[in-house]
């Protein structure tokens, strides 16, 4: 197969050109090639999205592409360049209007409507589903044949977010019996996947010509599971304290992602549904995930091996404050 992946530098469009290297597919990366390394065996196309295609690139017969826009823009220029080919367009479950009701899937959970302009999400971040529903209607109205994935929280190796590896280097740290503070309840639902399943299945797709519109997501796991298999990747054994939402809430705790966050934590009931969708239609689909145990022990060590790689969330300061302050409330 000859496939054109769109970027081919960072986290997952990377994770997908290795995976077709790795299966003997002939891989282009087209992008800048500025925003990190490309992998060993593709060849690299320079193409600035805010530019004309190269005249190269829609006469080289690609039979799939695998793009990850957000801009809509980039995506209509890029489908329009190159409609023949296979299309699978990786947007998010971002796109969705409704985060409260568990069990969401294409097709049932409503969709927000879509922004067809380019907005800097420096300035306006809440354009970003949006901008993905356009960029979505973009591939699948343009192309021959297309699949639409949309993912949920990608983890593993190479995670630009930082919010997954919170939790490997935390509970390593914790070590054999140190307290870790837990954020909610061990009952709030989390649900993540792991790069490389999803980089497999998108290369999968794009060999099979799988059309539709599917979540790229894991299994629901109960949140105190999700830690368990933390731990156990890692090799620790923590002392959990579970601590309530609204008591983070008032002493200023973030959530999901930033320095001063407890990363995977959401408030509820207002977000039950986001990390909790249906996974039946990729699984039957041929999604294969593997266990969160395995993706936290290989993303301590991607961490341990990457000086300034990203980190976020609460520092050992502010945690021990959060739970002396917690006991003293009783």
């Amino acid at each position: 197969m000859r496939l054109l992946v769109l970027g081919g530098t960072v986290f997952l469009s990377k994770a997908v050109a290795e995976e077709a290297v790795r299966r003997g597919h002939d891989v282009t990366c087209a992008c800048r090639g500025e925003s990190g390394s490309l992998p060993d065996g593709v060849t690299h196309v320079a193409w600035d999205r805010d530019q004309p295609a190269p005249t190269g690139l829609a006469e080289a017969a690609y039979d799939a592409v695998v793009d990850v826009a957000r801009h809509p823009s980039r995506a209509r220029s890029a489908v329009a360049a190159l409609p023949v080919a296979h299309w699978v367009f990786v947007s998010t479950i971002s796109v969705y209007a409704d985060n409260a009701v568990p069990g969401g899937r294409p097709g049932v959970t409503p969709e927000l409507d879509p922004i067809h302009e380019d907005i800097d999400l420096s300035v306006d971040m809440e354009a970003y589903g949006p901008m993905k529903v356009a960029c979505e209607q973009a591939v699948l109205e343009g192309a021959t044949s297309a699949m639409v994935v949309r993912p949920g929280l990608i983890v593993g190796p190479g995670d630009p977010s930082g919010r997954f590896t919170y939790w490997p280097l935390r509970v390593r740290d914790a070590g054999q019996g140190g307290e870790v503070l837990a954020p909610g309840t061990p009952d709030d639902t989390v649900q993540v996947i792991d790069v490389r399943d999803l980089a497999a299945w998108i290369v999968d797709s794009a060999e099979r010509q799988r059309t539709g519109v599917y979540d790229g997501i894991g299994p629901v796991h109960r949140f105190e599971d999700l830690l368990a298999q933390v731990a156990e990747g890692v090799g620790a054994t923590p002392t959990w304290t579970w601590v309530d939402q609204d008591f983070l809430t008032e002493q200023g705790v973030e959530p999901w992602a930033g320095p001063d966050s407890l990363p995977l934590w959401l408030p509820r009931p207002e977000y039950d549904g986001m990390l909790a969708h249906d996974a039946d239609l990729p699984r039957e689909a041929g999604l294969v995930t593997r266990p969160v145990a395995e993706s936290a022990r290989d993303t301590l060590a991607w961490a341990d091996a990457t000086p300034g790689g990203v980190r976020t969330g609460i520092g050992p300061d502010r945690e021990q404050d959060l739970l002396d302050a917690w006991r003293l409330r009783g």
